[in-house]
């Protein structure tokens, strides 16, 4: 079952989500819910989608970057981000507990603020303390453009969108970003747009 992606302006975007029980984690409609928002998440496509994104104050996401969609980024591209394929898998109460490097800059999307884009400074790499699916602990160490997937999940699991974080005078629509900006080194976007006033 496909779920609706709430969009900017639905307060519980803005709320922190609260964590989940154990209880909550091994019930049955806990993990329905998982793969509710797994299905929604491909379906839109996207590699990652926190529950608020789903209207639930929760602290659950779950992320996955498919190598089918890195097909149409060109291999310098995807050399520059150091993005390569994430397997699908849920973070449930998650923290960032280390960030190293940064900021490095690119532009991001998300699933809430459809059709627009700009550039987010992050982390090159994170660690994450969390719980999967299960209830069990663990650690994930990511670097390059799974470390931005996770900041930005875990964003948004504390009431924050990438616009927050944004170089303001890059926010663009998707469409223009493919027009005028994709191609270029994201050095010489900044460059070009100028810093703010």
């Amino acid at each position: 079952m496909r779920l609706k992606i709430v969009q900017a302006g639905e307060e519980v975007l803005r709320r922190r989500a609260r964590p989940l029980t154990p209880e909550e984690i091994l019930h049955s409609e806990f993990r329905e819910l998982i793969e509710h928002m797994r299905e929604t998440m491909q379906d839109a496509p996207g590699v990652g989608l926190a529950a608020p994104q789903v209207g639930l104050p929760i602290q659950l996401a779950v992320v996955e970057d498919l190598e089918q969609y890195q097909t149409q980024v060109s291999p310098q591209l995807l050399a520059e981000r150091e993005r390569k394929p994430v397997l699908f898998h849920v973070l449930i109460n998650p923290k960032i507990v280390s960030s190293t490097g940064g900021p490095v800059n690119f532009f991001e999307g998300c699933l809430s603020i459809a059709g627009l884009s700009a550039v987010v400074p992050r982390y090159a790499a994170v660690r994450v303390e969390c719980l999967d699916e299960n209830g069990a602990s663990k650690t994930i160490e990511a670097f390059g453009w799974y470390a931005r997937i996770l900041q930005h999940e875990i964003d948004h699991l504390h009431g924050t969108l990438y616009i927050d974080r944004m170089h303001s005078r890059t926010f663009t629509t998707v469409e223009n970003l493919s027009r005028f900006w994709k191609d270029l080194p994201v050095s010489d976007v900044l460059g070009r747009v100028g810093p703010a006033d």
